[in-house]
């Protein structure tokens, strides 16, 4: 088995070429409190995350804000223990909560949804169809920040969605996968209220300063090897791009590679890093595996 799950890791480990997507810029951020009760059995445990919408002129990028700033937080970390110890000193690092590794970009023009998944040392491509959306639009209206919104409903994967957009944002995009109305979606929400995507402000990043480096950035990893994750730290926030080292894979290989990590992560850590020419000491301890029985995209009812 470790054999098999070794070749399978090296066989991955060279990023595919995936088509050319030219950059854009975000010229603002839609920041949203995500929850989702993801277990029905205990509905006081309700799964919460801060994220952002990265809005350009012809696509978003919707993402982690929490992972953002826990990279910041670990890339800090580092550099204080560089400065007081040097490049070649012990390092300790203590991670908050990293947030989710998964991310939707989407480019309305092209028609094309895709979907970034950031596991362990690898980030995953795979292309899904682009979301037909039904919506009906009401003349319901309400206000956001001063934000003037109107009200829309639909079905979409098997829920029952409200959602609020802006229309003097004209863009076709909002959280997740909701899209296609004639404004940005602020807020959305399902009919029982486990899934909610909630409007928690609007940033102006159009004259943010790009990240600059510093005279104790982390030394770099051996091999090339780069913790996923961390790569968010340096990133330009207004950037909304592909990964560069992707790895383009389809829904159901996605699905045995995660099932590997998730069984046994010490061992596909180190079939990667071994795959890679890279000798690294690392470990993962796994925490307790969350219930969950009900997923954000439920099958349809026949």
């Amino acid at each position: 088995m470790k054999k098999q799950l070794i070749l399978f890791v090296c066989l991955l480990i060279p990023a595919f070429a995936v088509k050319a997507q030219q950059p854009d810029t975000a010229s603002i951020i839609i920041h949203y409190k995500f929850s989702h009760l993801r277990d029905t059995a205990n509905p006081k445990n309700i799964y919460q995350e801060n994220m952002m919408l990265l809005v350009g002129k012809r696509s978003t990028a919707y993402k982690s804000y929490d992972a953002r700033l826990a990279a910041l937080d670990v890339k800090k970390q580092i550099q204080e223990q560089v400065a007081a110890n040097g490049p070649n000193g012990k390092i300790m690092v203590h991670q908050k909560n990293g947030g989710s590794g998964t991310q939707y970009y989407l480019f309305p023009a092209e028609n094309r949804l895709i979907r970034i998944e950031k596991k362990l040392l690898n980030s995953y491509l795979i292309e899904e169809p682009f979301p037909a959306i039904n919506w009906q639009i009401s003349t319901d209206t309400a206000t956001f920040s001063s934000l003037h919104c109107q009200k829309a409903t639909t079905h979409f994967r098997g829920r029952d969605y409200t959602a609020w957009f802006c229309p003097d944002i004209p863009f076709h995009g909002g959280p997740w996968k909701l899209s296609g109305l004639p404004g940005l979606i602020l807020e959305a929400y399902d009919a029982k209220k486990q899934v909610v995507f909630k409007f928690d402000g609007i940033e102006d990043v159009s004259k943010m300063a790009a990240p600059t480096k510093t005279a104790n950035e982390p030394p770099p990893p051996p091999g090339g090897i780069k913790l996923i994750g961390m790569d968010a730290a340096d990133e330009d926030p207004r950037l909304i791009a592909l990964p560069a080292d992707v790895i383009k894979t389809t829904e159901p290989e996605f699905a045995k590679l995660k099932e590997a990590m998730d069984k046994d992560p010490n061992a596909f850590l180190q079939s990667a890093t071994a795959g890679s020419g890279a000798h690294m000491s690392m470990s993962v301890k796994p925490g307790p595996r969350p219930v969950e029985n009900n997923p954000i995209e439920l099958s349809e009812k026949k």
